[in-house]
């Protein structure tokens, strides 16, 4: 129904007389009908718009003549006044020539208080990305700097010798824990190659009656340097275990500290750096203000880096304090048990694991908890 009267609309034309102005004709009484029932039922408001088609301005309020709404997909052309009612009972809107809507003027909704919450956090979010950048900014120059030979950097000759020692020692520990864990595994692979053997003269002994004699002392001596063999197996787990607690968690947590020192370290020689560059400038007022601000930036990081100082050469002091204590006791113990397997004395062995409180596992058992272990 409305694609008929739409079509029915679109086939009106408005004569133009030669000044422009156009001339009125007889209304379509059916036509008016047509139209106010679409009015009514509400034109499309999605798809409605009025383009400027005329030729002049509106007066006292009035669509100028030659507008046309677009309905539905379609352009509808009507006279000025009729057209003027039709959108003030439908509230169709009116829109520029280009197709932007010009809604009616109506107040502004005001900002609740969960905009100001959200204005807020992204205003800190703001500040910590913008004081990262310039912390990063000069710390990378000053890193520059130092690699170029142009920079000066804080030194402490003690502590950094003694940094540069830990970082040797662990790299040899973890040699020792390296090879530690291949005798484990050889260990492991000859008391399983013992026990085969154990088991295969065991066997002779019994099918084999001209060699029965021979096969049993081997097949008993295979078994006890099986026994003996866990019993030692026991004590290097035991001293490995030890050594990758001292090297991975001991030694690492220390050099965690370290680099938290040395990034304080270029934070602060980077800002000491800043603070000097201000210093030679000229001393005006806008100058004076950065030279205050830059001054207590300087004094944090400076507080930072003696703090990390105090605390890096507190835990190198315990650490090595430490690996005396451990390495003294894992060294007497890997000496005692190597010995007495070697010399084949069981009974110093097994007083070896008791004097260490070392737990040998039976076959088949589950490995047991850290809390178990320590």
């Amino acid at each position: 129904m409305t694609d008929g009267i739409l079509g029915k609309a679109a086939t009106m034309e408005i004569p133009i007389h030669g000044n422009g102005e156009a001339r009125q004709l007889p209304e379509d009484d059916g036509l008016e009908q047509d139209l106010q029932q679409v009015m009514v039922s509400g034109p499309n408001l999605n798809e409605t718009s009025i383009v400027s088609g005329g030729y002049g301005g509106s007066g006292d309020g009035l669509i100028p003549t030659g507008k046309s709404i677009s309905c539905a997909g379609r352009e509808v052309w009507v006279g000025p006044q009729r057209c003027l009612v039709y959108l003030r009972e439908a509230g169709v809107r009116e829109l520029d020539p280009l197709g932007s809507g010009r809604h009616p003027s109506h107040s502004t909704t005001p900002s609740g208080p969960g905009d100001e919450v959200a204005r807020g956090i992204a205003g800190e979010k703001f500040d910590i990305v913008k004081k990262w950048g310039i912390n990063t900014y000069k710390c990378t120059k000053q890193l520059l700097s130092e690699r170029f030979g142009r920079g000066s950097r804080t030194v402490d000759l003690e502590l950094e010798l003694q940094i540069e020692l830990l970082r040797e020692t662990k790299r040899k520990y973890e040699s020792v824990l390296q090879l530690g864990r291949a005798l484990t595994a050889h260990l492991y692979s000859l008391l399983q190659t013992q026990h085969a053997l154990g088991d295969a003269f065991a066997d002779l002994s019994q099918k084999s009656p001209e060699l029965q004699e021979e096969f049993g002392y081997n097949a008993e001596t295979q078994k006890l340097l099986c026994k003996n063999g866990e019993t030692l197996l026991g004590a290097v787990n035991f001293f490995v275990s030890s050594i990758n607690t001292l090297v991975t968690k001991t030694m690492e947590d220390t050099l965690m500290t370290v680099k938290q020192y040395e990034a304080a370290r270029l934070e602060y020689d980077a800002y000491r750096t800043d603070l000097e560059e201000l210093s030679l400038g000229p001393r005006d007022a806008g100058t004076r203000g950065r030279l205050e601000s830059a001054q207590a930036t300087f004094q944090a990081h400076r507080d930072k880096y003696e703090k990390l100082r105090g605390d890096v050469a507190i835990k190198l002091k315990f650490l090595e304090e430490n690996k005396i204590k451990v390495m003294h006791k894992q060294l007497l113990l890997f000496h005692n048990a190597v010995s007495a397997y070697f010399a084949g004395n069981q009974k110093q062995l097994e007083q070896t694991l008791q004097q260490f409180n070392i737990k040998l596992r039976p076959p088949g058992a589950e490995k047991p908890s850290w809390l178990e272990e320590q």
